[in-house]
């Protein structure tokens, strides 16, 4: 557990970022000419092969780190709040300190999501001194099985080391949905999460394209009640996957491309991870045009979707202008094929 100290200084780094964060909230509100949200992908390589992912292979390079530094910068000079490193499994950049600190360089807030496998003492401390401020890991059951090796049972461990050790704040995701087979394991580690003094949240999977699984009765009912446990902030919107886990599609302006970006790692802006190619435009030439555009087209996907990052930051923009369909020039895609923006 962690020690005073460990938790008196995670409770003045909270306060400091939540003052940021309201600050970066009430800038969103007054502009739409910035991005509020990025992730960013410093490899795409895993170290692990979840089923259900489409997000990772097992032999890419890291980006290099001078890339990554443009990359982070380009997202500081359009004026992005909030910076998430994703992959792929980000622990497998070998100069990841660097682009932490990078991002907090350029006054953004430095997130991570990870499978944390590779988190031992030394690492979370290297990650303190580096400035990350938020990060995330998804457990997807109690045991491994066949569909996912992100378990309890193997990473209970590098929970503890987390507790014991980081500055940073910690949130346990766990799942229902879709390929889970015991749904009742998201309540032994939500509240394993909560014992540690982390905070817990749930999240339901997609399909292959990001799409809406409607939840079954039993997965509802633990659903329901894991959300009960959830403390409300500025980055966790709750109606959109309450009405995915009941089968229902939400009517909502999708702004990705302009609110949220996906960055993949070829540094291509995309709407989000499931719907890569769209726009497909590299971050080195965006720019405040391409967020406009963005900002008013209108996604064939979003009724469904299940992305939260993307939900998430759409509050900001939900009572302003309407969208409409995409512009119908053709953008080439990640592939070099052009397309039509649906």
């Amino acid at each position: 557990m962690a020690s005073a100290l460990t938790s008196l200084r995670r409770r003045s780094k909270g306060a400091h970022r939540n003052l940021r964060g309201a600050a970066m909230s009430a800038h969103a509100l007054a502009s739409t000419d910035h991005p509020i949200l990025a992730h960013i992908i410093p490899t795409r390589r895993c170290n692990l092969a979840c089923t259900y992912c489409n997000e990772f292979d097992d032999f890419s390079k890291p980006v290099a780190t001078e890339e990554m530094f443009r990359r982070i910068d380009k997202l500081g000079e359009l004026g992005t709040s909030i910076v998430t490193i994703s992959g792929g499994e980000p622990l497998l950049h070998p100069e990841l300190d660097d682009v932490i600190r990078r991002i907090r360089a350029n006054g953004m807030i430095a997130g991570m999501i990870t499978n944390g496998y590779l988190l031992v003492a030394d690492r979370i401390q290297r990650l303190n001194r580096a400035g990350l401020e938020w990060l995330q890991i998804s457990i997807d059951n109690v045991n491994p099985d066949e569909v996912s090796k992100k378990s309890l049972k193997v990473l209970d461990k590098k929970l503890q080391l987390l507790a014991e050790h980081a500055d940073f704040h910690v949130n346990i995701n766990s799942v229902v949905g879709s390929g889970i087979h015991h749904p009742q394991d998201a309540l032994t580690i939500g509240k394993r999460a909560i014992e540690l003094g982390f905070t817990s949240t749930i999240g339901i999977i997609h399909d292959g394209s990001g799409q809406l699984q409607p939840l079954g009765e039993e997965e509802r009912r633990i659903y329901d009640e894991m959300k009960s446990w959830e403390k409300r902030s500025f980055t966790r919107i709750n109606a959109f996957q309450d009405n995915i886990a009941q089968g229902l599609p939400n009517e909502w302006r999708c702004r990705a491309g302009a609110r949220y970006l996906y960055i993949c790692e070829d540094g291509l802006v995309h709407y989000c991870s499931q719907q890569r190619g769209y726009p497909g435009v590299p971050l080195a030439t965006y720019t405040r045009d391409d967020i406009r555009r963005e900002y008013l087209t209108e996604k064939g996907c979003a009724p469904n979707c299940t992305v939260s990052c993307v939900h998430q930051v759409s509050i900001f923009d939900s009572w302003r202008a309407p969208q409409h369909p995409g512009d119908s020039s053709p953008v080439t895609t990640s592939a070099g094929e052009l397309v039509q923006i649906k």
